[in-house]
């Protein structure tokens, strides 16, 4: 049952939005945005090193196929975590549990560091899974609500991209883990998971600064302790620029509420804003599908159709990830200067044109030309993936914000990113190009429905509160 506190009016989104840039926004994306790294790290290493598990000397009997299991169980943890961790975010609050999915994550990743049997390798890949979905949800929802509105696209964009920035590092380090000269087959991979650890216990040193979003607690209950942590960022913004802040005029009437039933948040989000949920479908399923079907495809699409060794494809995935990191760093800002449904449109529509070129003269390729071409591809579909978690956090009231992130990447990675994987490997092992070239035909076409979808039912929320482009479920008048 809901439990109502009274009704308040409140100031703090606005006071929020009208920030200038400093430390304090600095600080959030460094404790929160940089745990992309850590996936794309993650997600690299473990593609790279699966083939040195199944290797005699690794210290783990795992075959093949089972490496194969292990990508979808992590898959299905990651569903799953983003599910039951997101309603809790929406309940108990962004730090409890961006702080308990990160803690998570970092044991789960340590433990599979000392595996020797299959079945703890799946146990702890799931539970790696289910931290990072839990931090897809966590983590985004609190970005949206502690940087300004005016730059909620850039940050956004930027955050999801650094995705990219592990996954280059990760397909590096793998050609110094996987040197049987430098390391023993037994030792590489294991380190692989420590150095992940590490990173994520020094990201969880970093995110114990980062408040609660006051937008969260003066729903539940908190409003002095909003006031005062909006004061104190205020007060150090000041300091640090030298200039007194100008009083905002905005106020918003909130009837607050200790929780909200679960029933009336997902009645509300998919009844009030159907075409959106619509949008959001569209979006995750067209970048779970081309994202998946590739990444873990990649590495062998190049042994196979342009004879590149083992040992050197992680330079062509570093040519890869840097082109998907450069798309949402260059084309963020005109995500909040020319728009949001510009811009998503024109990533999801011109990578799919680009996969039509590609389709058009993949046999006439080389290594080269070819990883090129599908640098510039994902470019933009990089932009776009990135955007689609930006929508879906910011079209749906507050209330249902971090669960609304959980439930469009639950799905989508469910459908897009279990058979984009499955389709493209099949595609790939049969080693005849005209099949090979019906999967980019595909991934071109649903990854123009998701274009489409922007241009009929996108949202103009560039530089709004996001209070006024969904009102919360709370809001009085």
């Amino acid at each position: 049952m809901s439990s109502d506190l009274g009704t308040i009016t409140t100031d703090v989104p606005a006071r929020l939005d009208r920030l200038p840039f400093s430390r304090f926004h600095r600080m959030v994306i460094l404790g929160l945005g940089t745990v992309w790294v850590l996936d794309g790290l993650e997600v690299t290493i473990v593609g790279s090193v699966g083939a040195r598990l199944t290797e005699s000397g690794s210290g783990i009997s795992i075959t093949a196929s089972q490496i194969g299991l292990a990508a979808s169980i992590y898959v299905v943890g990651s569903c799953l975590g983003a599910l039951f961790f997101g309603q809790l975010t929406d309940r108990f609050g962004r730090k409890k549990l961006f702080m308990l999915t990160l803690g998570i994550y970092v044991v789960a990743t340590v433990l599979t560091a000392f595996a020797t049997a299959p079945w703890f390798f799946y146990l702890c890949r799931f539970f790696t899974g289910a931290g990072i979905g839990g931090e897809y949800a966590a983590i985004n929802s609190a970005i949206d609500e502690l940087i300004p509105a005016r730059l909620r696209g850039r940050v956004d964009l930027l955050v999801n991209g650094s995705y990219w920035l592990g996954s280059a590092a990760g397909s590096g380090a793998s050609l110094l883990l996987l040197d049987e000269n430098l390391l023993g087959a037994g030792l590489g991979w294991r380190l692989a998971f420590g150095i992940g650890a590490v990173l994520g216990l020094l990201i969880l040193l970093v995110r114990r600064h980062v408040p609660e979003s006051p937008r969260w607690m003066f729903i539940h209950g908190q409003a002095d302790e909003a006031d005062r942590t909006v004061a104190g960022i205020e007060r150090e913004v000041e300091r640090e620029t030298g200039q007194q802040l100008e009083p905002v005029d905005q106020e918003l009437r909130i009837r607050q509420r200790h929780a909200i039933p679960f029933r009336e948040i997902a009645k509300v989000a998919f009844t009030k804003y159907p075409e959106r949920a619509v949008l959001g479908l569209a979006l995750f399923v067209g970048q779970a599908f081309l994202y998946n079907g590739f990444t873990f495809n990649l590495g062998t699409l190049m042994t196979t159709y342009f004879g590149v060794a083992t040992s050197t494809a992680p330079v062509f995935l570093v040519v890869y990830a840097v082109g998907n990191f450069l798309g949402p760093v260059l084309l963020g800002p005109l995500f909040d200067t020319v728009g949001r449904k510009p811009m998503i449109s024109f990533s999801y529509l011109g990578s799919a044109a680009m996969a039509v070129v590609i389709a058009l003269v993949f046999t006439g390729l080389n290594a080269w030309t070819f990883i090129a071409l599908l640098g510039v591809t994902f470019f933009l579909a990089s932009a776009g993936a990135s955007s689609a978690y930006l929508t879906v956090s910011e079209i749906f009231p507050m209330e249902t914000r971090a669960l609304a992130i959980a439930f469009f990447y639950a799905v989508g990675t469910g459908l897009g990113g279990i058979i984009g994987p499955v389709l493209f490997g099949r595609l790939v092992e049969s080693g005849d190009p005209g099949r090979l070239v019906t999967g980019f035909w595909i991934a071109a076409a649903v990854m123009a429905v998701g274009g489409v979808a922007e241009l009929v039912f996108g949202v103009k929320s560039e530089n709004a509160s996001l209070e006024d482009i969904a009102d919360p479920l709370t809001a009085e008048g």
